[in-house]
Protein backbone atom coordinates (compact mmCIF):
# COMPACT_ATOMS: atom_id res chain seq x y z
CA UNK A 1 0.00 0.00 0.00
CA UNK A 2 2.87 2.18 1.18
CA UNK A 3 4.31 1.92 -2.52
CA UNK A 4 0.56 3.16 -3.91
CA UNK A 5 0.72 5.96 -2.05
CA UNK A 6 4.29 7.19 -3.57
CA UNK A 7 3.38 6.40 -6.95
CA UNK A 8 0.24 8.17 -6.96
CA UNK A 9 1.94 11.09 -5.12
CA UNK A 10 4.55 10.96 -7.91
CA UNK A 11 1.82 11.20 -10.36
CA UNK A 12 0.02 13.88 -8.82
CA UNK A 13 3.42 15.90 -8.87
CA UNK A 14 4.12 15.44 -12.62
CA UNK A 15 1.04 15.21 -14.05
CA UNK A 16 -1.04 17.75 -11.46
CA UNK A 17 -4.39 17.24 -13.67
CA UNK A 18 -3.98 13.63 -13.93
CA UNK A 19 -7.29 12.98 -11.60
CA UNK A 20 -8.67 14.78 -13.53
CA UNK A 21 -8.28 12.71 -16.63
CA UNK A 22 -9.91 9.36 -14.15
CA UNK A 23 -13.12 9.10 -16.15
CA UNK A 24 -14.70 7.12 -13.06
CA UNK A 25 -13.85 4.80 -9.72
CA UNK A 26 -13.76 2.26 -11.66
CA UNK A 27 -10.41 3.09 -13.24
CA UNK A 28 -8.76 4.13 -10.23
CA UNK A 29 -9.89 0.81 -8.30
CA UNK A 30 -7.85 -0.45 -10.91
CA UNK A 31 -4.84 1.37 -10.57
CA UNK A 32 -5.19 0.02 -6.51
CA UNK A 33 -6.28 -3.22 -7.73
CA UNK A 34 -2.73 -3.53 -9.78
CA UNK A 35 -0.43 -2.02 -7.65
CA UNK A 36 -1.31 -3.96 -4.89
CA UNK A 37 -2.21 -7.83 -6.39
CA UNK A 38 0.93 -8.53 -7.18
CA UNK A 39 2.33 -10.34 -3.78
CA UNK A 40 5.38 -9.65 -2.70
CA UNK A 41 5.80 -12.82 -1.25
CA UNK A 42 9.13 -14.73 -2.52
CA UNK A 43 10.98 -11.66 -2.88
CA UNK A 44 14.18 -10.24 -0.90
CA UNK A 45 14.49 -6.41 -0.63
CA UNK A 46 17.51 -4.55 0.46
CA UNK A 47 17.08 -0.37 -0.11
CA UNK A 48 19.60 2.21 0.70
CA UNK A 49 23.06 0.72 -0.27
CA UNK A 50 25.21 3.21 -0.34
CA UNK A 51 27.36 2.93 -4.12
CA UNK A 52 28.64 5.60 -4.39
CA UNK A 53 30.56 7.14 -1.29
CA UNK A 54 30.83 11.26 -1.36
CA UNK A 55 32.80 12.80 -3.08
CA UNK A 56 33.57 10.02 -5.49
CA UNK A 57 36.39 11.41 -8.28
CA UNK A 58 36.26 14.25 -6.32
CA UNK A 59 32.75 15.65 -7.55
CA UNK A 60 29.71 13.34 -7.30
CA UNK A 61 27.57 12.90 -3.84
CA UNK A 62 26.79 9.84 -1.53
CA UNK A 63 24.18 7.96 -3.66
CA UNK A 64 22.35 4.64 -2.81
CA UNK A 65 19.98 1.94 -4.58
CA UNK A 66 17.37 -0.50 -3.34
CA UNK A 67 17.84 -4.27 -4.56
CA UNK A 68 14.99 -6.65 -5.23
CA UNK A 69 16.23 -10.41 -5.42
CA UNK A 70 13.81 -13.33 -6.27
CA UNK A 71 14.36 -15.51 -2.78
CA UNK A 72 15.39 -18.65 -4.35
CA UNK A 73 17.91 -16.98 -6.85
CA UNK A 74 20.66 -19.02 -7.05
CA UNK A 75 23.66 -16.93 -8.51
CA UNK A 76 22.66 -17.44 -12.34
CA UNK A 77 19.55 -15.48 -12.38
CA UNK A 78 19.85 -12.06 -14.89
CA UNK A 79 20.17 -8.66 -13.67
CA UNK A 80 18.62 -5.11 -14.55
CA UNK A 81 19.59 -2.04 -13.23
CA UNK A 82 16.52 0.75 -13.76
CA UNK A 83 17.75 4.29 -13.85
CA UNK A 84 14.60 6.63 -13.28
CA UNK A 85 13.70 9.35 -15.76
CA UNK A 86 12.38 12.80 -14.48
CA UNK A 87 13.89 15.28 -17.02
CA UNK A 88 17.35 14.82 -15.62
CA UNK A 89 16.15 17.16 -12.61
CA UNK A 90 13.72 15.25 -10.34
CA UNK A 91 12.24 11.51 -9.42
CA UNK A 92 13.62 9.03 -7.05
CA UNK A 93 14.17 5.66 -6.36
CA UNK A 94 11.89 4.44 -4.01
CA UNK A 95 8.70 5.43 -6.62
CA UNK A 96 9.73 2.38 -8.93
CA UNK A 97 9.56 -0.04 -5.70
CA UNK A 98 6.59 -1.76 -7.81
CA UNK A 99 9.02 -2.10 -10.49
CA UNK A 100 11.57 -3.90 -8.88
CA UNK A 101 9.25 -6.35 -7.33
CA UNK A 102 7.80 -7.02 -10.34
CA UNK A 103 10.74 -8.32 -11.96
CA UNK A 104 12.00 -9.93 -8.74
CA UNK A 105 8.76 -12.06 -9.23
CA UNK A 106 9.83 -13.12 -12.60
CA UNK A 107 13.22 -14.36 -11.80
CA UNK A 108 15.25 -11.03 -12.40
CA UNK A 109 17.68 -9.18 -9.28
CA UNK A 110 16.55 -5.57 -10.04
CA UNK A 111 18.75 -2.82 -9.21
CA UNK A 112 16.61 0.48 -8.66
CA UNK A 113 18.97 3.45 -8.43
CA UNK A 114 19.48 7.43 -7.59
CA UNK A 115 21.79 9.48 -9.40
CA UNK A 116 22.46 13.43 -9.13
CA UNK A 117 20.46 15.35 -10.34
CA UNK A 118 20.35 18.74 -12.17
CA UNK A 119 20.99 21.72 -11.32
CA UNK A 120 23.30 20.53 -8.56
CA UNK A 121 25.00 18.44 -11.13
CA UNK A 122 25.07 18.17 -14.89
CA UNK A 123 24.70 15.40 -17.56
CA UNK A 124 28.34 13.21 -17.39
CA UNK A 125 27.97 13.95 -13.58
CA UNK A 126 25.06 11.63 -13.90
CA UNK A 127 25.97 9.11 -16.55
CA UNK A 128 29.03 8.39 -14.68
CA UNK A 129 27.04 7.59 -11.42
CA UNK A 130 24.92 5.37 -13.50
CA UNK A 131 28.29 3.63 -14.75
CA UNK A 132 29.11 3.63 -10.45
CA UNK A 133 25.96 1.95 -10.60
CA UNK A 134 26.77 -0.74 -13.03
CA UNK A 135 30.66 -1.21 -11.48
CA UNK A 136 29.23 -1.70 -7.91
CA UNK A 137 26.68 -4.58 -9.73
CA UNK A 138 28.97 -6.16 -11.03
CA UNK A 139 31.36 -6.36 -8.15
CA UNK A 140 28.42 -7.22 -5.21
CA UNK A 141 25.26 -8.73 -7.08
CA UNK A 142 26.72 -12.40 -6.52
CA UNK A 143 25.99 -11.73 -3.14
CA UNK A 144 21.95 -11.39 -3.90
CA UNK A 145 21.58 -14.01 -6.53
CA UNK A 146 22.59 -12.03 -9.81
CA UNK A 147 24.95 -13.48 -12.64
CA UNK A 148 27.94 -10.75 -12.91
CA UNK A 149 28.15 -11.68 -16.50
CA UNK A 150 23.90 -10.98 -16.89
CA UNK A 151 23.77 -7.54 -16.57
CA UNK A 152 21.08 -5.26 -18.52
CA UNK A 153 20.75 -1.26 -18.10
CA UNK A 154 17.19 0.40 -18.28
CA UNK A 155 15.88 3.33 -17.95
CA UNK A 156 12.68 5.28 -18.65
CA UNK A 157 12.71 8.83 -20.67
CA UNK A 158 16.11 10.97 -18.95
CA UNK A 159 17.03 7.33 -17.39
CA UNK A 160 16.81 5.72 -21.06
CA UNK A 161 18.86 8.08 -22.29
CA UNK A 162 21.56 7.75 -19.04
CA UNK A 163 21.10 3.50 -20.20
CA UNK A 164 22.09 4.13 -23.79
CA UNK A 165 24.58 6.51 -23.22
CA UNK A 166 26.89 4.26 -20.55
CA UNK A 167 25.94 1.08 -23.01
CA UNK A 168 27.71 2.46 -25.84
CA UNK A 169 29.70 5.12 -24.96
CA UNK A 170 33.17 3.89 -22.71
CA UNK A 171 34.71 6.91 -21.18
CA UNK A 172 33.11 6.39 -18.27
CA UNK A 173 33.72 2.61 -17.53
CA UNK A 174 37.42 4.00 -18.42
CA UNK A 175 37.15 7.12 -16.20
CA UNK A 176 36.34 4.66 -13.47
CA UNK A 177 39.00 2.18 -14.45
CA UNK A 178 36.52 -0.86 -15.07
CA UNK A 179 35.46 -3.27 -18.28
CA UNK A 180 31.72 -2.26 -19.18
CA UNK A 181 30.06 -4.93 -18.64
CA UNK A 182 26.58 -4.29 -19.71
CA UNK A 183 25.17 -6.99 -21.93
CA UNK A 184 22.18 -4.97 -23.43
CA UNK A 185 20.13 -2.40 -22.52
CA UNK A 186 16.10 -1.72 -22.43
CA UNK A 187 15.35 2.04 -23.66
CA UNK A 188 11.74 2.63 -22.54
CA UNK A 189 10.62 6.60 -24.66
CA UNK A 190 13.89 7.01 -23.92
CA UNK A 191 14.45 11.12 -24.11
CA UNK A 192 17.69 12.59 -25.46
CA UNK A 193 18.85 9.84 -28.19
CA UNK A 194 20.36 12.77 -30.13
CA UNK A 195 20.39 15.45 -27.61
CA UNK A 196 22.59 17.56 -29.62
CA UNK A 197 20.22 17.64 -33.28
CA UNK A 198 16.92 18.66 -30.25
CA UNK A 199 18.57 21.41 -28.64
CA UNK A 200 19.96 22.77 -31.82
CA UNK A 201 16.50 22.89 -32.94
CA UNK A 202 15.30 24.30 -29.57
CA UNK A 203 17.58 27.07 -29.67
CA UNK A 204 16.91 27.85 -25.86
CA UNK A 205 18.16 30.90 -24.34
CA UNK A 206 21.55 30.12 -22.57
CA UNK A 207 21.30 28.40 -19.18
CA UNK A 208 17.51 28.38 -19.22
CA UNK A 209 15.40 24.41 -19.86
CA UNK A 210 17.79 21.85 -20.62
CA UNK A 211 20.80 23.53 -21.10
CA UNK A 212 20.95 23.61 -17.38
CA UNK A 213 21.69 20.13 -17.48
CA UNK A 214 23.52 19.95 -21.03
CA UNK A 215 25.25 23.15 -20.52
CA UNK A 216 25.44 25.79 -23.38
CA UNK A 217 28.33 23.52 -25.28
CA UNK A 218 27.30 22.44 -28.82
CA UNK A 219 30.45 19.67 -27.86
CA UNK A 220 28.73 18.65 -24.72
CA UNK A 221 25.17 18.07 -26.10
CA UNK A 222 27.23 15.69 -28.92
CA UNK A 223 29.24 14.05 -26.35
CA UNK A 224 26.20 13.42 -24.54
CA UNK A 225 24.12 11.98 -27.25
CA UNK A 226 24.49 8.12 -27.90
CA UNK A 227 23.43 8.31 -31.24
CA UNK A 228 26.86 9.33 -32.88
CA UNK A 229 28.82 6.07 -31.10
CA UNK A 230 26.68 3.92 -31.92
CA UNK A 231 28.86 0.98 -33.75
CA UNK A 232 29.17 -2.80 -34.46
CA UNK A 233 30.84 -3.43 -31.19
CA UNK A 234 27.68 -2.27 -28.64
CA UNK A 235 25.91 -4.50 -26.38
CA UNK A 236 22.11 -5.18 -28.75
CA UNK A 237 19.51 -2.56 -27.68
CA UNK A 238 15.53 -3.14 -27.18
CA UNK A 239 13.65 0.11 -27.97
CA UNK A 240 10.23 0.93 -26.60
CA UNK A 241 8.16 3.90 -27.82
CA UNK A 242 4.92 4.77 -27.41
CA UNK A 243 2.65 5.98 -30.86
CA UNK A 244 1.60 9.14 -28.74
CA UNK A 245 4.90 10.27 -26.87
CA UNK A 246 6.19 13.56 -26.70
CA UNK A 247 7.36 15.06 -30.25
CA UNK A 248 10.79 15.37 -29.32
CA UNK A 249 11.47 11.79 -28.18
CA UNK A 250 9.69 10.34 -31.01
CA UNK A 251 11.73 12.75 -33.67
CA UNK A 252 15.21 11.81 -31.86
CA UNK A 253 13.97 7.83 -31.48
CA UNK A 254 13.36 7.80 -35.32
CA UNK A 255 17.11 9.66 -35.95
CA UNK A 256 18.17 7.18 -33.80
CA UNK A 257 16.83 4.26 -35.40
CA UNK A 258 17.80 5.40 -39.00
CA UNK A 259 20.89 5.80 -37.56
CA UNK A 260 21.39 2.35 -35.64
CA UNK A 261 19.47 0.20 -38.92
CA UNK A 262 22.73 0.86 -40.87
CA UNK A 263 24.38 -1.69 -37.88
CA UNK A 264 21.74 -3.50 -36.78
CA UNK A 265 18.98 -3.80 -40.01
CA UNK A 266 15.78 -5.43 -37.94
CA UNK A 267 16.35 -3.74 -34.87
CA UNK A 268 14.15 -4.81 -31.50
CA UNK A 269 11.57 -1.92 -31.46
CA UNK A 270 8.67 -1.96 -30.56
CA UNK A 271 6.16 0.91 -30.87
CA UNK A 272 3.23 0.84 -28.43
CA UNK A 273 -0.37 1.84 -30.08
CA UNK A 274 -2.16 4.73 -28.10
CA UNK A 275 0.79 4.96 -25.65
CA UNK A 276 1.91 8.86 -24.43
CA UNK A 277 4.87 9.14 -22.18
CA UNK A 278 4.22 8.71 -18.94
CA UNK A 279 2.26 5.51 -19.32
CA UNK A 280 5.03 3.87 -21.39
CA UNK A 281 6.37 3.45 -17.53
CA UNK A 282 3.08 3.55 -15.73
CA UNK A 283 1.82 0.16 -17.73
CA UNK A 284 4.60 -1.29 -15.41
CA UNK A 285 1.96 -1.67 -12.57
CA UNK A 286 0.07 -4.27 -14.43
CA UNK A 287 2.42 -7.14 -13.83
CA UNK A 288 0.74 -9.40 -16.77
CA UNK A 289 1.55 -6.55 -19.01
CA UNK A 290 2.90 -8.04 -22.07
CA UNK A 291 6.29 -5.66 -22.17
CA UNK A 292 7.77 -8.09 -19.27
CA UNK A 293 7.47 -10.60 -21.31
CA UNK A 294 9.19 -8.81 -24.27
CA UNK A 295 12.19 -7.47 -22.04
CA UNK A 296 12.35 -11.12 -20.69
CA UNK A 297 12.74 -12.79 -23.92
CA UNK A 298 14.98 -9.88 -24.79
CA UNK A 299 17.39 -10.61 -21.92
CA UNK A 300 17.61 -14.54 -22.22
CA UNK A 301 18.37 -14.50 -25.97
CA UNK A 302 21.35 -11.62 -25.40
CA UNK A 303 23.78 -13.16 -23.10
CA UNK A 304 26.67 -12.97 -25.05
Amino acid sequence: MKTLFVLLGFIKIKHRYFLKSVKNTFLLVLIVLALTSCSIKGVSRYRNITYIEDQLLGKLPEKKLNVFAPKKSNGDNEVLIFIHGGSWNSGKKEIYNFLGNRFARKGVVTVIIDYPLSPEYQVHDMALASAQAVKWTAQNIFKYGGNPGKIFVSGHSAGGHLASLITVREEYFDTLHFKNPIKGAVLIDAAGLDMKWFLEQMNYEPGTEYLVTFTDSPEVWKDTSPIYFLDENDPPLLILMGEKTLPGIKLSTERFLEKYKELVPEPDFHVQKGKKHKPMIVQFIYTRNKVYDWILVFMSQKIL
